[in-house]
């Protein structure tokens, strides 16, 4: 068995892992000044997505015009068709020529086989099954098994821990190789219960002395999730930008949501924000959740215009922010690029970890439990310490461990 390993190793972002010449797991992108995908030409006879997040799914529409089987949750189809139907929208509106159309994309999606978790199917005589990773709606683990019956787990972005969205990951099938994330070796997150107490605190700290509070948050996941806990405290809510999309998309998919009925009930409490709408806002005591999560693009960038040079308000980051990105940026020296121009935000910046990710802790269970179960091989990506990860499944757990580089190849 043979491992191309074409993206997301020792960094987060365009993760794409080849198997023997013929399957493709996950084709990603990486946000930043610019945008980075994985390397080589390939042409998959079959394509496995683990989720909608751009970082896995967002250079797929390069594939357009191979004749790939391409597999992935219901949910996750929907998720990866309105990414792509963004990303043409970017490109149009940049003036730059896209890679593809919008019934290149139609094509595309018509040979997309839609499979829920738990369902077994085979492809190119291998036999695969997803399991429910936990990470957003319709993420998935991909279980792979060849003729020979070699087996390799996929976990994709993981997450073994309930949230309000989302039940914890299944349990996860024996295999002869682990391939693992590692966002947050190293790094344990703060318990839930804490985390929201001390967000909710910070929102209500600002909104008592008449300052907005800017909430920059994912579109898939991350939205709906903040939306739920601002609603269960009864704070007023502006929501604005695609998570709105993905929220519709959710909708239609209630069996991959932890409580659909309280989804409903925060969207349904909130003031949606579109167009000239936005001009009205931000007004004093404002909350507004909005794309994009690292501020890239997106409403966020209208709304931090208004609002940078007022240290009463406040961005609330919610999530990982990759290098590079207006969120790293941020964080680090306080200036962002807004459409050309370097701002200084005079703003309150705070960063809170709701990752949808395992934490230290729950990765290393994770690989004690795929050990204690006969799992030979260790693979660790997806994270700036993936090589740390790997020495110490070798030295704690005794079992082979490599953190590959993009472009490393393995014979398992």
């Amino acid at each position: 068995m043979k491992l191309d390993f074409k993206g997301g190793c020792r960094e987060i972002g365009r993760s794409a892992v080849y198997l023997n010449d013929e399957i493709l797991i996950d084709y990603g992108m990486k946000p930043g000044e610019v945008t980075q995908y994985p390397v080589n030409n390939i042409h998959p006879k079959s394509v496995i997505v683990s989720h909608g997040h751009l970082d896995h799914c967002g250079a797929l529409t390069n594939l357009m015009h191979d004749n790939s089987e391409i597999f992935m949750t219901p949910i996750t189809a929907d998720f990866t068709e309105m990414l792509a139907e963004d990303t043409l929208k970017i490109a149009e509106y940049s003036n730059l020529p896209p890679t593809y159309n919008i019934e290149d994309l139609k094509h595309f999606m018509h040979r997309t086989n839609k499979v829920d978790t738990g369902m077994e199917f085979t492809t190119n005589r291998y036999n695969v099954q997803l399991f429910d990773a936990g990470h957003i709606p319709g993420s998935s683990s991909v279980y792979i098994e060849t003729e020979e019956r070699e087996s390799i787990l996929y976990t994709g972005d993981i997450n073994t821990l309930d949230t309000r969205l989302l039940f914890g990951a299944d349990k996860l099938p024996e295999a002869d190789t682990l391939i693992i994330e590692s966002t947050y070796f190293g790094e344990n997150h703060t318990p839930r219960k804490k985390l929201e107490s001390a967000f909710i605190e910070s929102v209500k700290n600002t909104l008592d002395i008449g300052g907005n509070v800017i909430i920059p948050a994912f579109a898939i996941g991350r939205t709906q999730e903040i939306l739920m806990l601002l609603d269960s405290y009864g704070i007023n809510t502006h929501v604005d930008g695609m998570g709105l999309q993905a929220y519709s998309i959710m909708k239609k998919h209630p069996d991959y949501i932890r409580n659909i009925k309280h989804l409903k009930k925060a969207f349904r409490n909130a003031s949606v924000v579109k167009g000239k709408k936005r001009d009205r806002l931000p007004r004093d005591s404002s909350v507004i959740v909005t794309t994009a999560g690292m501020l890239n693009g997106g409403p966020v960038l209208q709304y931090l215009d208004k609002t940078y040079k007022d240290p009463k308000s406040k961005v609330m980051l919610t999530g990982y922010q990759v290098e590079g990105t207006n969120g790293r940026s941020a964080l680090e020296s306080g200036f962002i690029e807004n459409n050309g121009t370097t701002q200084k935000l005079q703003t309150e910046i705070e960063q809170y970890d709701f990752s949808a990710h395992c934490g230290d802790r729950e990765l290393k269970q994770l690989v004690r439990n795929f050990c204690d179960r006969g799992t030979e091989k260790v693979i660790t990506m997806h994270g700036d310490n993936s090589e740390g990860f790997a020495r110490w499944i070798e030295d704690e757990i005794g079992v082979e461990a490599h953190a590959p580089d993009n472009g490393d190849q393995y014979i398992i």
